[in-house]
């Protein structure tokens, strides 16, 4: 995911389900977990190639994970200013997949009060969002919890995240579910494809 201000970019979660990414303007990277549909090595060096120095935020278990490169480990409460995106990070854990699969760590972040994205969690951030990132199909979720999520954040748009899991008929009964949450408070949901944006502040 890349998000654009004032021509620069922050890069969150470069996984292994991330076509290239092209971010000529890159300020930082933000890892949420360790799983590597949040990063991967190959895109980490691209990046880091292109533009040395990049300052990667991320929680402890990002950086035991990605020993080889240099992480800046940040916590839920943290506070971090990275070109024109401020940052502010919540949660601390993964959600549970299942009991007998380790919990690693996991951050929700904030950018510029406007912005949210979970990772692979249902944290939420402590203000109403302009625009909310919502997982929609992962072994850890259900679309009662999206949709009880999307109600607690009351964003003002919404586009569905963490939607690779799921076939053509799953993936259009998780829009309509949280097309349906997000008009409770007056939400608007857009059916977003790989490659598209979204201005922020227009909703």
């Amino acid at each position: 995911m890349i998000l654009d201000e004032e021509g620069r970019q922050l890069v969150i979660d470069p996984g292994n389900q991330t076509g290239p990414v092209s971010a000529p303007g890159l300020v930082a990277i933000v890892i949420t977990h360790e799983h590597a549909d949040h990063w991967d090595e190959p895109h980490l060096r691209d990046l880091l190639a292109a533009h040395p120095g990049t300052p990667i935020y991320a929680p402890a278990g990002v950086a035991q994970a990605a020993s080889g490169f240099d992480i800046t480990v940040v916590e839920a409460g943290e506070r971090v200013t990275a070109g024109p995106f401020r940052l502010r990070f919540f949660g601390g854990r993964h959600a549970e997949i299942h009991r007998s699969i380790p919990i690693v760590d996991n951050l929700g972040v904030l950018v510029n009060e406007r912005f949210y994205y979970p990772g692979d969690s249902f944290a939420a951030p402590d203000v109403r969002v302009e625009v909310l990132a919502t997982p929609a199909g992962a072994p850890w979720l259900k679309i009662s919890e999206v949709m009880d999520f999307v109600m607690a954040v009351a964003p003002r748009a919404t586009f569905a995240v963490h939607d690779a899991p799921l076939s053509p008929m799953g993936l259009e009964l998780a829009h309509a579910r949280i097309e349906g949450a997000a008009k409770e408070h007056g939400g608007v949901h857009h059916r977003l494809q790989p490659g598209d944006s979204l201005p922020v502040g227009e909703h």
